[in-house]
């Protein structure tokens, strides 16, 4: 997780961005008293879509968490 505040980030908004983009982290923007900016690459962004799809009904969860266990047990 990289942390900085919005001048700093005007400063240098190409290497933040290639950061997130290129390393995946997760970058923080401070923007005074409570404020604040998260800044995440688009697969990320995805990522945590789809998990929240897939969570989003108690259905959905019960099967995964089959599936999960299905797998535990899972003989190779």
């Amino acid at each position: 997780m990289i942390v900085t505040n919005i001048s700093d980030f005007r400063k240098d908004i190409k290497s933040y961005f290639d950061a997130v983009a290129k390393n995946f982290e997760t970058l923080i923007i401070n923007r005074g008293k409570d404020s604040g900016i998260v800044v995440i690459s688009l697969e990320e962004y995805n990522s945590l879509m789809a998990t929240n799809h897939e969570l989003s009904s108690r259905l959905n969860e019960k099967r995964l968490d089959t599936a999960i266990e299905k797998l535990k047990h899972l003989k190779v």
